[in-house]
């Protein structure tokens, strides 16, 4: 069980949601997406939210500033939640205006203001669930997209539904979090998007 609970943990971890969401999003849309927009936008993505992030990481615990991948202090979480904010908005100013899709533009704002908030709410010494933050914005993202370009993937909704509760009991299981933080990151995340939603939907 532990170590099918470590799985979880670590397949859906914060880290992959960008481009988690970059991926859904060529999949679900209809229109057409020449190879050199796709790869335009996920190469760089991928680099930027991924390679970039695992190489600080390993930076930041060589010289002390975090002990665990999963940050389970307050003060470990700031270091990479501000790098995290730098990089998001790079993609926001210097990848999608380069091949713009109006979509993904809007995804990344959204996962910008979830990543301020929760770095904000750090200051205020409360703690809140990057896991459920990352899988609240994906979630709240697959939604929009299936309303706005009219497509039923109910079925997928719901296995990703499916997978927030195991996400959510594996940070139960790991006494990582609270009840109380795991609501909060999920609202984050799933607010994060909807404000998002007048701009593009």
């Amino acid at each position: 069980m532990r170590l099918f609970q470590k799985a979880i943990t670590n397949i859906f971890h914060p880290l992959f949601v960008p481009i988690a969401g970059t991926f859904a999003y060529f999949i679900i849309t209809p229109k057409y997406s020449p190879l050199e927009l796709q790869s335009g936008n996920i190469l760089p993505i991928f680099i930027l939210t991924v390679i970039i992030p695992i190489i600080t990481f390993l930076i930041l615990k060589n010289i002390g500033y975090v002990h665990s991948v999963q940050l389970p202090t307050l003060k470990e979480r700031k270091y990479p939640l501000i790098i995290n904010l730098v990089l998001l908005s790079m993609i926001v100013f210097k990848v999608i205006p380069n091949n713009y899709v109006i979509e993904l533009y809007f995804y990344f704002v959204g996962l910008i203001g979830a990543t301020v908030a929760t770095t904000l709410l750090l200051f205020l010494k409360i703690k809140s669930s990057m896991h459920l933050m990352g899988m609240g914005s994906l979630l709240m993202f697959l939604i929009n997209l299936s309303i706005h370009f009219e497509i039923n993937i109910t079925i997928a909704l719901s296995i990703f539904i499916l997978i927030i509760g195991l996400v959510a009991t594996s940070r139960l299981y790991f006494h990582a979090h609270s009840k109380l933080e795991l609501l909060i990151g999920l609202t984050i995340g799933i607010i994060s998007q909807l404000l998002t939603v007048k701009y593009w939907l």
